[in-house]
């Protein structure tokens, strides 16, 4: 079977320069809108957002930053906290600092080691086994800083995660999973570098463009296993599998209803040229095992922000059972060449 029609690789972004620019101001500009509304509905005049010197959390930042100015309040009244664990690479440290510096929030670091050391020893975990324990301690550790400081500074958490990991489930049940508000929910992965590749190209934040660009170039990773001689050795790609296919079946999947069969047949044909079908296969059934057994995390996410056409909150245009099986779907996978 040919194709007589192209096919988006990344279906979330506008392949006209123009229009990608426009649609980035405009998501931009809808995130913010979202948290001011939220901020004057609290009476909120303080926000707390952690920076780890990712993707996600800077985009965050950038929105609490924009809101609070047409708000008429001071950014020292945001609250960016770095909390550095085990893994944090002085790379993402260091991009950290710069932009709470830069972007003149007030700054607070709080290292989580021996928090976390005291509370394997309160379980009795053995701290060089680096399992799942291991990771979701520290991610606990870290929401219960933002919570109980927001607290303490009558604020709101501003939650980071983005679509593609609501998707993929790529979070701990309550833990990074939840916030008070979140501005990035629906905006996938791809999406968001494009607008890092906008904010850059048009110098948006001229005082942090250098920065910014560092952030997009660093490996995505949580950061939670300890690397050796400061390299991140925990890449999420490597373990959930690429942002770009990720968002491709996502798209084709929620938006346009295909069957995994098609999406399969179309990504074979968009990726045949940087994915084997052997690689699209993995990532695929990856994908559907991820996206149905996290629904429980979904059936109880925080308000956010919905940007893009593409949804998975329970309270607005995606329904599914948190049991739903899936096997069905990966036997259809197997059985195609």
């Amino acid at each position: 079977t040919r194709l007589s029609r192209k096919i988006d690789p990344y279906p979330f972004i506008p392949h006209i320069e123009q229009l990608l620019n426009e649609r980035c101001e405009e998501i931009f500009n809808i995130q913010v809108s979202g948290l001011v509304k939220r901020l004057k509905h609290t009476n909120a005049k303080t926000a707390v957002v952690g920076i780890s010197g990712g993707l996600d959390s800077t985009l965050a930042l950038l929105v609490a930053v924009r809101a609070f100015d047409r708000l008429n309040l001071s950014r020292k009244q945001i609250q960016g906290i770095t909390m550095p664990g085990f893994g944090t690479t002085d790379r993402t440290y260091n991009n950290a600092l710069d932009l709470m510096y830069s972007l003149g929030v007030t700054i607070q670091e709080i290292g989580i080691e021996k928090a976390c050391l005291q509370h394997f020893k309160d379980i009795g975990h053995d701290v060089s086994v680096h399992d799942v324990t291991y990771e979701n301690v520290q991610a606990r550790e870290r929401t219960e800083i933002l919570m109980n400081k927001a607290n303490q500074i009558g604020g709101l958490v501003i939650g980071t995660g983005d679509l593609s990991e609501v998707a993929l489930g790529w979070s701990t049940y309550n833990v990074d999973h939840m916030s008070m508000y979140a501005v990035n929910c629906s905006i996938p992965k791809t999406l968001i570098r494009g607008m890092f590749t906008y904010f850059i190209k048009e110098k948006k934040y001229p005082e942090i463009t250098n920065v910014l660009q560092d952030v997009l170039d660093t490996p995505i990773s949580p950061e939670l296993i300890p690397g050796k001689n400061d390299t991140i050795i925990q890449e999420t790609e490597q373990i959930i599998g690429p942002y770009m296919l990720n968002d491709f079946f996502l798209y084709h999947f929620i938006t346009d209803y295909y069957s995994f069969s098609k999406i399969y047949f179309l990504a074979k044909i968009v990726f045949k040229d940087i994915y084997s079908s052997q690689e699209i296969k993995k990532w695929l059934k990856s994908f559907i095992k991820r996206f149905f057994s996290s629904q429980f995390k979904r059936s109880c996410i925080p308000d956010g922000v919905k940007v893009t056409n593409v949804s998975l909150s329970p309270r607005g245009d995606f329904r599914l059972p948190s049991d739903a099986s899936y096997q069905s779907f990966i036997d259809e996978i197997d059985s195609l060449d």
